[in-house]
């Protein structure tokens, strides 16, 4: 086997992760996968790149040198990319590449952007790893990033990147039945769902760690459950779970939405890009979208009132602090 700059690549990020499960998340491919590339690797090679143990993957020596030699080819390789492509958009007129994790805000902010800048052609790529998101722009292949950094798990940010916070702690609510006991309190305190399973999705970046850490401090360990929120919506409305939401969204009629006390979970959201971006238009149209789909939802409406009454602030559109 030959080794290509894709296996380069995929030595990098073990190495850069610690282990094989964040590396192929990062990479967008399954850690079996990523096993049996790292193997033949390996094979071709003739010697262990990695020492594997509970801990993680750690570079053996001939790792490190393979990776001392590695990372400038992947650095240059990426670099020729990011100018190829940039040579074509500027011959191709003007464009707009965004990236984004789940956000209500999403559809706001693009129709804004549009009526900002007519005549942009504005892509989307929508991603669940903010730090995949990031790396895209690093590599020239979007051009800002509209990501969520769970509290306690900071992103890895790659250098050279612009940024603006949009919102420095968003806490993060709770969804459940309509029907639980804990949704008749506008606020809802964690002691109160220690008995029932939480779905939390492990492919978001930091999710998984940011959860354990609030029950754990808590004093609470409840039954977990894996997988995507649109498989923790249809449990939730049965009673089998609760989940930990964005406090934009809007509530159904056979789901409740409620903030916890003392607000434990929380997130920041940031906007990234590359130098040259107009960051701060892009920035004033995200915080207007923000505020807008903040103000729709009735319980994070309810929440800022709650907190601008609290600070001895005017209640009004006014009052959201991004």
């Amino acid at each position: 086997m030959e080794l290509e700059v894709r296996h380069l690549r995929a030595l990098c990020a073990i190495a850069d992760a610690g282990s094989l499960h964040k590396a192929a998340r990062q990479l967008g491919m399954s850690q079996p996968s990523l096993t049996t590339q790292l193997r033949r690797i390996e094979n071709s090679l003739g010697a262990e790149l990695f020492s594997r143990g509970r801990t993680g993957c750690l570079p053996t020596p001939l790792g490190r040198s393979v990776l001392s030699r590695a990372r400038p080819l992947v650095a240059d390789m990426a670099a020729l990319v990011t100018e190829t492509r940039a040579a074509v958009a500027r011959t191709e007129g003007p464009g707009l590449r965004v990236g984004s994790t789940a956000s209500r805000a999403l559809p706001g902010w693009l129709r804004r952007i549009r009526e900002r800048l007519p005549g942009t052609d504005v892509g989307l790529r929508v991603d669940v790893s903010a730090n995949a998101l990031l790396s895209t722009v690093a590599a020239g292949r979007l051009d800002v990033a509209f990501v969520h950094e769970v509290e306690g798990c900071p992103l890895r940010v790659p250098e050279g990147l612009q940024h603006r916070i949009l919102v420095a702690r968003e806490p993060q609510f709770v969804s459940m039945a309509r029907d639980h006991p804990a949704a008749a309190s506008p606020v809802v305190d964690l002691a109160d769902l220690a008995g029932d399973h939480w779905m939390v999705d492990p492919t978001v970046d930091g999710e998984w760690d940011g959860l354990l850490r609030v029950l754990g401090a808590a004093g609470i360990d409840p039954p977990l459950l894996h997988g995507d929120y649109h498989t923790a919506a249809s449990l939730i409305v049965l009673g089998e779970a609760v989940a930990p939401c964005q406090p934009t969204s809007v509530p159904r009629e056979d789901m409740a939405i409620r903030p916890l006390r003392g607000d434990p979970l929380a997130v920041r959201l940031l906007l990234y890009a590359r130098p040259g971006t107009a960051l701060d238009t892009l920035y004033a149209e995200l915080s207007a979208a923000y505020r807008e789909a903040a103000l729709r939802a009735a319980p994070y409406r309810e929440w800022l009132r709650r907190q601008a009454a609290a600070a001895g602030l005017s209640v009004g559109p006014c009052m959201m602090a991004v």
